[in-house]
């Protein structure tokens, strides 16, 4: 018999933006053929009633929002949760960062899985507003929550202090497992394979941008620092103080949202360097790991957990900095750091394990 989901929380699929449109575009694909009936709520730009379409099988249900930034989400996320009260089925919210609104699922019996993110509260670059919004929701989404889904062990732990650790089951992103691509897109940005190491994120402190790019900008190093995102130095002073730091040697060609050419970039490198220094699991340090990446990552229980052996951890701009003078230039270290990194993919983040993991939670509260 056809089991009934319906996910919100996100911007729509096919995935556009980040991480948890990646997941649940997957997810989608992969329940589909498994006899599952999906709805997806997907935030539109501008104004307009709301409308339905169908992708691949999923029907998606589309809010259109004239509102931009944070209060267009928020917007968006009540349309969307007061919109899905007449749906059956079980939920899946990614994220709780309006989880105030999940009350109304529990007020009309609604059985709501959240994938609780990360510590969104602890994050540099939020004011202490918006700091206090997110560690409210983050209770919020504890106590409306019926189960909840963490990302790490260690947001496990975390949560276990506001709700019972029987309430939390703990589930990683997944990533494609890339094994070839296509060499002739490095020349594109003047690249050649195993000459450069690659940054993927969003340009904010606590992804130690400023650190990585100083570190790397100390000396000549005869190899190229990509560092991949959209920056606005005429208007964020932190990405002018990034670009400011930068050597001739660091290029900056902007977001890239293409995965043949992502995927490109990271298979080719000599490392990918990951600087979060707060999070669960992310997104791209397992999709490094699926591209067998070296990895040089922040030194947080965090990324220890997700790259395990695969990686080496630094601290502080000093520390890499030598770090890019002894190991980076060894061959063999980098080799070796490449075939623990595909291990631990192996091991532990590809996407059919994870995929069996959320359906496997999903059907313990499906009604049919």
């Amino acid at each position: 018999m056809k089991k009934d989901l319906i996910i919100l929380g996100i911007r729509g699929i096919p995935a556009k933006h980040g991480g948890f449109e990646t997941f649940a575009e997957y997810l989608c694909k992969y329940l589909e053929k498994r006899d599952w009936n999906i709805t997806v709520y997907c935030q539109e730009d501008g104004k307009g009633s709301i409308y339905e379409s169908e992708w691949e099988g999923i029907k998606r249900i589309h809010i259109p929002v004239a509102n931009q930034g944070p209060l267009g989400t928020i917007i968006f996320d009540f349309k969307s949760i007061i919109h899905s009260l007449k749906q059956n089925g079980v939920y899946l919210t990614l994220g709780y960062n309006t989880a105030c609104f999940n009350i109304l699922h529990r007020l009309f019996g609604k059985t709501n899985v959240i994938n609780m993110d990360g510590i969104e509260w602890k994050r540099q670059k939020w004011g202490m507003v918006a700091k206090t919004w997110f560690w409210l929701n983050e209770r919020f989404g504890c106590w409306f929550g019926n189960h909840l889904v963490a990302d790490h062990p260690r947001i496990e732990d975390h949560l276990a202090t506001r709700v019972s650790r029987n309430k939390i089951t703990m589930i990683p992103y997944g990533a494609p497992n890339v094994a070839s691509g296509d060499e002739s897109i490095l020349a594109v940005y003047g690249l050649e394979k195993n000459k450069y190491s690659i940054v993927i994120a969003r340009p904010e402190p606590e992804n130690s941008f400023l650190e990585i790019v100083s570190a790397f900008s100390k000396k000549k190093r005869d190899q190229k620092l990509v560092v991949l995102g959209t920056f606005t130095p005429e208007s964020h002073p932190y990405h002018k103080a990034v670009m400011d730091a930068a050597s001739d040697e660091v290029l900056f060609p902007g977001a890239i949202y293409d995965f043949e050419k992502v995927g490109a970039l990271r298979l080719f490198s000599r490392f990918y360097i990951h600087g979060h220094q707060v999070g669960g699991t992310n997104p791209s340090l397992v999709e490094a790991l699926g591209a067998g990446c070296a990895v040089i990552a922040h030194d947080n229980q965090f990324n220890r957990w997700v790259a395990a052996n695969g990686a080496h951890y630094f601290s502080d701009i000093d520390a890499l900095s030598a770090f890019f003078e002894t190991d980076y230039l060894d061959d063999e270290f980098v080799s070796k750091r490449k075939e623990q990194s595909k291990q631990q993919f192996m091991e532990r983040f590809q996407w059919d394990d994870i995929l069996a993991q959320y359906e496997t939670l999903l059907l313990k509260y499906t009604r049919n």
